[in-house]
C-alpha cells in the first residue's frame, strides 16, 4: 500500500518551488509546450504515463482532435494540448498523468468547499498537474500551470487510490487541487471503482467541459463544487476562456442529479461588481433553483495578481447579502475564519443548524435525513 501523508500546504510548496521559475510566465509554458517534442521514450524517462485518452478523435494527416474540453485542440505527432497533460504520440492521445498524482491528501470534506454534503466526513483528494485554463490570480499555480515533466509524482493506479480510501477512513475521493478535467480518465477509472467500494465521488472543477464528456462523468460523480469565476468580460480577460460552457456545465450537473455547490472567488477590482454579482445569483435561482448553495470566497494575492489587495471582509458579506435578497437559500463565506457566514442557518427560522469555524464543524443539529429540529429538510446529502 502507499502511504498517503497529510502533508501541509506550505510542505507541498517548498516541494515544488524549485520548479517555479519555469512557470512564473505563462509564456514560458507556451514555449515549453512548443519546444518540446513529446516521445514515448520522452514519456517513459519522464516516468509519466502514455495511457490511452479518451474524446479524441484521428485526423487524415495523423493529428488528433482533443474533444474534451471546449478548446477542442488538434495536436500534430509529438504536441501536447493547452493544458500541458495530454499529447499526440503515435497518432494517439495520451494522458500523460494518468496514475501520477502529484498531491495525495486527506481533507476535511468542508475543504472543497462542500457544506450540504456528508458534512465532517474526510475525503482523499488527489491532484495531478496541468489546466486547461490560465487564470491569472490562480491559488494553485505551482500544480497547475507546471509541466508534468517538471513535475515530483507519486505512483498511484485507481486500484491504490481507493484502497487508500478506504484503509483511511475516508467517505470520498475528491478530485481537486488543479483542473480535474484535464485528468479525466484517471478520475473515471478510480471513480468507477470507489463506487464499487461504496464511496462518493468529489468533482471540484472550473466547468471547463464538453457536454458529452460531461455526461459520460456524471455516470461516477456523487457532487461536484464548481467556480463560477464571474461575468464573461471576466472570463475572457483573465481565464482566457469564455463563460457559456460553465453554465451548461452546472445545468447540465443538475440534470443528471449530481449534487451541486458554487464557489465565486471575488476579486477586488476584477469581479467585485454588485450589479454583476447580483445578475450571476438571479442566474443561480433561475437556471438551477434557490437551493444550490454558494461559497463567497476571499482572495489572496498570487500567481500574477499581486498588485490586487485581499478582498475585504465587508465586500463578501454584501455580496452574501445580495445573494440572500436573491433567493439562495444557503450563502456562505470563505477564508475569513469564524465568520458567520460559514454557518449553516435553516431558512425557515433562521436558527443556526451546523456551527463551523474554517473547515471544522464544532456543533451540527441536522439529522442523517436532513431533517432540522423544526421540520425543516436541509438540501443537500447527509447521510
Amino acid at each position: 500500500m502507499v502511504k498517503i501523508k497529510k502533508y501541509s500546504a506550505k510542505f507541498f510548496f517548498v516541494l515544488v518551488f524549485s520548479l517555479s521559475f519555469l512557470i512564473a510566465d505563462a509564456s514560458i509554458l507556451d514555449k515549453l509546450k512548443n519546444a518540446v517534442v513529446i516521445t514515448a521514450e520522452r514519456i517513459r524517462g519522464w516516468n509519466l504515463s502514455l495511457h490511452e485518452a479518451m474524446w479524441y478523435k484521428k485526423l487524415a494527416d495523423g493529428s488528433v482532435q482533443c474533444e474534451l474540453c471546449p478548446f477542442n485542440c488538434v495536436l500534430s505527432e509529438g504536441e501536447r494540448g493547452i493544458c500541458g497533460v495530454r499529447a499526440n504520440v503515435g497518432g494517439k492521445l495520451r494522458a500523460l498523468t494518468y496514475g501520477k498524482p502529484v498531491s495525495a491528501h486527506i481533507d476535511p470534506i468542508e475543504k472543497k468547499p462542500l457544506f450540504h454534503f456528508l458534512p465532517g466526513t474526510k475525503a482523499l483528494s488527489i491532484a495531478t498537474v496541468g489546466c486547461n485554463l490560465s487564470c491569472n490570480f490562480c491559488q494553485n499555480w505551482t500544480i497547475s500551470q507546471t509541466a508534468p515533466e517538471d513535475a515530483q509524482t507519486i505512483d498511484l493506479l485507481p486500484a491504490d487510490v481507493v484502497n487508500n480510501a478506504v484503509r483511511s477512513g475516508c467517505s470520498s475521493i475528491a478530485y481537486t487541487y488543479s483542473e480535474p478535467t484535464v485528468f479525466y480518465e484517471y478520475m473515471y477509472d478510480t471513480g468507477k471503482i470507489a463506487h464499487q467500494m461504496g464511496l462518493k465521488n468529489l468533482w471540484i472543477t472550473c466547468g471547463y467541459i464538453n457536454e458529452k464528456p460531461l455526461r459520460k462523468l456524471c455516470e461516477v460523480l456523487d457532487a461536484a463544487n464548481v467556480d463560477l469565476k464571474g461575468n464573461e468580460e471576466f472570463y475572457l480577460k483573465y481565464t482566457k476562456s469564455s463563460r457559456a460552457p460553465v453554465l451548461r456545465t452546472l445545468k447540465i450537473l443538475r440534470e443528471e442529479g449530481v449534487w451541486v455547490e458554487i464557489t465565486n472567488l471575488i476579486i477586488p477590482g476584477a469581479n467585485d461588481d454588485m450589479d454583476s454579482i447580483r445578475a450571476m445569483c438571479r442566474w443561480i435561482v433561475d437556471s438551477l433553483g434557490p437551493d444550490v448553495p454558494l461559497h463567497f470566497s476571499r482572495f489572496h494575492p498570487n500567481y500574477k495578481l499581486t498588485d490586487k489587495p485581499p478582498t475585504p471582509v465587508e465586500t463578501l458579506r454584501k455580496a452574501r447579502e445580495i445573494a440572500l435578497e436573491e433567493g439562495i437559500l444557503f450563502v456562505y463565506i470563505g477564508n475569513v475564519p469564524g465568520d458567520e457566514g460559514e454557518d449553516t442557518f435553516c431558512p425557515q427560522t433562521g436558527e443556526k443548524v451546523i456551527d463551523r469555524m474554517g473547515f471544522w464543524i464544532l456543533s451540527n443539529k441536522v439529522g442523517s435525513d436532513g431533517m432540522c429540529g423544526n421540520g425543516y429538510k436541509l438540501p443537500g446529502v447527509w447521510k
